[in-house]
């Protein structure tokens, strides 16, 4: 990661921030992991193919059965 050095501190801590955010949102995708992300109140996900949606990925599928797997492994 490069920073321009003309940022201020606040700006670099922002810059910073905003590279590690992006870097976990990339990591969850490849791992199958669905981003979720909030707006006016609304949950939206986007999935590991780029499909954005609505409909919560763990309530079906696949990712539900993994879901229920860990947390009965927990439990």
């Amino acid at each position: 990661m490069q920073l321009n050095n003309n940022l201020s501190e606040d700006e670099m801590i922002q810059a910073i921030g905003n590279n590690a955010v992006r870097e976990a949102q990339k990591r969850s995708l490849e791992n199958g992991v669905p981003n979720v992300y909030s707006k006016n109140n609304v949950l939206y996900y986007q999935l590991p193919d780029g499909t954005i949606t609505m409909e919560d990925p763990f309530l079906t599928g696949t990712l539900k059965e993994k879901l229920d797997l860990l947390t009965k492994s927990q439990g």
